[in-house]
């Protein structure tokens, strides 16, 4: 078994890893960067490096640097929690030739999934459905105006090799085709070394639904339910919740069943959640797989009752799963908001200095990852993330006011947050309903 584990990241989600190391006696290094020298997790934490200075490409995207400490403190594993060099091929690979264990999919999974087109065509060959567009790399805007001419305008350019929304762009007709593709280019190359593109048909009032499983290195795999993403913001998430209001008992199955075929046909092991949007009349289409740790993982934990940190680390230790398929079960429902140190109004970023700090009152059914201490400082280097409040109750309501209640309360002062805006949103009746798709904000907020 494993006993120490170096967390190469920042933030809440270092917290979150070092609570079920401290369940399991394992031990933890925390690395940090100048600008986090102060982040409160490194109390925690059994022994911490400093890597760099604060631009992440000096410190938390160095593999020499991580890779060094992990080696100068004899951490046997390395967990890479989410961003960051998480779903780096490259990276896991370093890692293990390193002798250290790495806490996800193999390298070469990892190296593989990291085109979007490869998935398309891998999740096309199992007979999923994929999202309408091209499953090849397009080369030219020439490329773009033959296939809207010929199936449909407007369309989506993406990035084989993007993420976190960046590179996503919308192209209404031909006329506008070279100047989206060139840019796209631009973002890719600037944001992820690659400026590959392909396309994919705009799916109107989609869902964003997404299938968290866990996969060990014997075969086996099990979901753990669904995910509603689809309040967003620039194509990231904002709010998610379990279970979903619209994905009905077969949907279920089938999801699962579409989740498994993917999961095994890529020989992929540890945590990881396949992303399907659903279309207005039913259908459910494949998006990406996201191979790591998910932001909004707590949702699925409180519904399951399964610490998914704590499988990550039993899988790399090549233990087997101990629960089946038919022995999960789902209770309650769970939402989660996201806190960013962000303009409300704007979603620009707001870093500063925490000058206040307040936190809900203590409720066993209001779960806050974060690393948040007041005069702790926000630096704008990063994620504008601050922290994840999650509430869980018997029903959605239920849930929803209770969320509500702790937002109220939970008061951050020195920075702009977007507190404000998921009071909104929670509270709108659009919300409450459950009437939200992918363009809920844009449109109703």
């Amino acid at each position: 078994m494993i006993s120490k584990i170096l967390i190469a990241n920042r933030g809440e989600i270092v917290s979150r890893i070092i609570k079920t190391c401290k369940e399991m006696n394992i031990s933890t290094v925390a690395v940090y960067s100048e600008a986090d020298k102060q982040a409160p997790y490194l109390e925690d934490a059994d022994e911490t490096v400093l890597i760099g200075p604060a631009n992440p490409v000096q410190s938390y995207l160095n593999f020499e640097t991580i890779i060094d400490a992990a080696r100068q403190t004899n951490a046997e594993a390395l967990h890479p929690g989410y961003g960051f060099l998480s779903e780096r091929g490259t990276f896991a690979e370093a890692v293990q030739q390193a002798g250290i264990i790495w806490m996800g999919p193999s390298p070469q999974v990892l190296k593989a999934i990291s085109s979007k087109c490869y998935c398309r065509k891998l999740v096309d060959e199992v007979q999923v459905p994929v999202i309408p567009g091209t499953l090849d790399l397009v080369q030219n805007a020439n490329d773009v105006i033959d296939y809207g001419n010929n199936h449909v305008w407007p369309v989506f350019i993406k990035l084989d090799k993007g993420g976190g929304g960046k590179g996503i762009e919308r192209v209404n007709g031909e006329n506008d085709a070279d100047e989206v593709f060139q840019r796209a280019k631009s973002i890719g190359e600037m944001a992820f070394g690659s400026g590959d593109c392909y396309i994919e048909e705009i799916v109107e009032n989609s869902r964003h639904i997404e299938i968290q499983f866990l996969a060990d290195q014997h075969g086996n795999c099990v979901c753990l339910g669904e995910r509603e993403c689809s309040v967003q913001r620039r194509h990231q998430k904002i709010i998610e919740e379990a279970p979903s209001l619209v994905v009905t008992k077969n949907d279920r199955s089938m999801l699962f069943d579409r989740t498994v075929k993917i999961v095994q046909k890529m020989g992929y092991y540890g945590a990881g959640t396949i992303e399907f949007l659903r279309s207005e009349d039913g259908n459910y289409y494949f998006m990406e797989i996201n191979a790591r740790l998910q932001v909004e993982h707590p949702v699925t934990e409180y519904l399951t009752g399964v610490d998914i940190v704590k499988w990550q680390i039993l899988i790399a230790s090549k233990k087997t799963l101990d629960f089946t398929q038919q022995t999960v079960k789902f209770d309650g429902h769970a939402i989660e908001a996201r806190v960013y140190a962000e303009d409300p109004e704007t979603f620009i970023p707001s870093p500063g200095t925490i000058t206040d700090l307040k936190f809900p009152e203590q409720d066993p059914k209001i779960r806050i990852d974060h690393a948040l201490k007041a005069n702790a400082v926000v630096p704008p280097y990063y994620d504008p993330m601050l922290a994840k409040v999650i509430a869980w109750d018997i029903d959605r309501k239920s849930a929803s006011n209770r969320l509500i209640k702790a937002l109220t309360e939970f008061q951050i002062k020195g920075v702009k947050t977007t507190i404000p805006v998921n009071l909104k949103i929670l509270k709108s009746m659009e919300y409450q309903e459950g009437n939200i798709d992918t363009s809920f904000i844009d449109n109703s907020l």
